[in-house]
Order: structure tokens, then C-alpha cells, then sequence
């Protein structure tokens, strides 16, 4: 199959194409778009600032340049790394629904399309370029916890469990499709909000790797309709972050953050 993915230039999408790869290089014919950033502007309180410039420009800014054009090694690899590795086409691609972004879309030739973590919203003449459809995997449990963040909203509400949900993209709404799978894993509240986030993301692409092998072998993905209610959240505000400090959470936590970044660095 022609498979296009689209993923976010930050250290989840680079963990998440590091184990995506390598299996659909393998067997499809593949093409990956990134997005910038999720969300116009970013966020505007310091302390997600920071966790932005940890997450994201850290990684995609700073080290992911110093390591050079090595695609060899055994450690984790930067997007453009890995891509060039497994002989996959990489290429921004923030305003897709644009009429340059659809036909740069259309022009990969997709049958299937995977998001993970795309900064966009897919509108319809997006959604309809692939013949097999859109598949998203959130970082969330759905239908409670739509939107960006959905692992902070759980922290903040004191839940014993996170996970993903592997969904379907039928309209422009967010994270409201026809589930494929749902994934879940024990908080750990020990461990900073961005290690739970990264955790969840071996199970949840193993999930959509399952997905994509039962559809290349002609099969119908059999899947549920969301329930009705659930929960939209966008950015936290100060009282949602005052809330989350308050049960003794953190956002990241720098010995995290520095055990992950040599995990890139043995691929030197």
C-alpha cells in the first residue's frame, strides 16, 4: 500500500515514527508529513512554554541538528535520520487543508493515511483523498478526554489509568470517529506528565501497526461508535495547572528528559 503519515515535529512523534518505520518501510511504500506544532500560537502560560521549548525545540531545534546526517547507529534516530534510513519520503505540511496542501496530499498517492499527533484538523476534502480512510491514534481515552492534553486532564483528575484510542477521521470533529482500538496503562504519578505521555506510545503504535496489516490484507477494521458526552479540553489554564501542582504532579522532569535525549545520542 501507499501509505502517507502525518506526525508533529516533537520527541512523541519522533519516539512513535522511530517504531512506525521501520515495520511499514517494510512493506508499503510510504511518505511523512510533519506539522510544526499542535495548535495556533502555543500556549501562552510560561510553564507550558517551557514544556514546549523541552518537548519540542530541544529536540527538533538543537540536538536533532548537532547529530549530523548518521543513519546508522542503534539508537533512536531524528525524523530526518530515520527517514532517510528506511528510504522514506519526509516533508513539512502544516496548512493541508490549504488548496497546496491538499494537492501535495493528494499527490502522495495515499491509500491509507495514519495521523499521530498532527498539528491540523483534517477537513473533508482531506479526509476523502485516501480510499481506506483516516486513522488517528490520540493519546487519550476516548470520549472523555478529547483534545490536546488528555494525559494532563487525567492527571488532574486523579485517574488510575491513561491510554490511547485508535479511531477513524470521518469529519472535520475532533477526535470523534468509529473506534478501532483502545489501549490502557496504569498512571504512574511518580513520573512527570511528558514520561507518562511518551509511555503510552509503544502500545498505541503497536495498535495502529495491527490496523495497518489487517487492511493491507483486504480486511474491514471492525470498530465502535464512540459513546455519547465525553469531554473537549483545550490548553490548560493557571487554575487547571494550580490544580494539577496541587495533587504533587509535574509537567517534565529534567533527568527524564535527559535519559531520553542519550538514547538519540547512541545512535552516534
Amino acid at each position: 500500500m501507499n501509505i502517507t503519515l502525518l506526525s508533529n515535529r516533537d520527541l512523541a512523534s519522533s519516539l512513535a515514527l522511530n517504531q512506525m518505520l521501520p515495520a511499514l518501510a517494510a512493506e508499503h511504500r510510504v511518505q511523512v508529513f510533519l506539522s510544526g506544532q499542535v495548535g495556533g500560537g502555543g500556549p501562552a502560560h510560561p510553564d507550558l512554554a517551557m514544556l514546549r521549548f523541552l518537548e519540542q525545540t530541544l529536540f527538533t531545534d538543537l540536538l536533532f541538528p548537532a547529530l549530523g546526517s548518521s543513519p546508522g547507529g542503534a539508537g533512536l534516530k531524528s525524523f530526518e535520520n530515520l527517514c532517510a534510513e528506511y528510504g522514506v519520503g519526509l516533508a513539512g505540511l502544516s496548512r493541508i487543508n490549504t488548496p497546496e496542501g491538499l494537492s501535495t496530499l493528494a499527490g502522495s498517492q495515499p491509500d491509507l493515511v495514519l495521523s499521530i499527533r498532527y498539528g491540523g484538523i483534517l477537513r473533508e476534502d482531506a479526509i476523502a483523498v485516501p480510499p481506506l480512510g483516516v486513522l488517528n491514534l490520540h493519546s487519550g481515552l476516548l470520549p472523555d478526554y478529547r483534545g490536546v492534553m488528555a494525559t494532563f486532564r487525567a492527571m488532574c483528575d486523579g485517574r488510575d489509568s491513561i491510554g490511547t484510542t485508535l479511531h477513524y477521521i470521518r469529519d472535520a470533529g475532533i477526535d470523534t470517529g468509529d473506534i478501532v482500538a483502545t489501549h490502557r496503562r496504569p498512571v504512574d504519578y511518580s513520573s512527570s506528565y511528558l514520561a507518562n505521555v511518551l509511555d503510552l506510545y509503544p502500545a498505541g503504535c503497536a495498535s495502529m501497526l495491527e490496523a495497518v496489516a489487517s487492511l493491507a490484507r483486504g480486511e474491514t477494521l471492525n470498530t465502535t461508535a464512540q459513546p455519547v458526552g465525553g469531554n473537549y479540553y483545550s490548553f490548560p489554564d493557571d487554575e487547571a495547572l494550580q490544580r494539577f501542582y496541587g495533587r504533587g504532579c509535574r509537567l517534565y522532569d529534567v533527568g527524564e528528559i535527559t535519559a531520553v535525549a542519550r538514547r538519540f545520542l547512541e545512535s552516534q
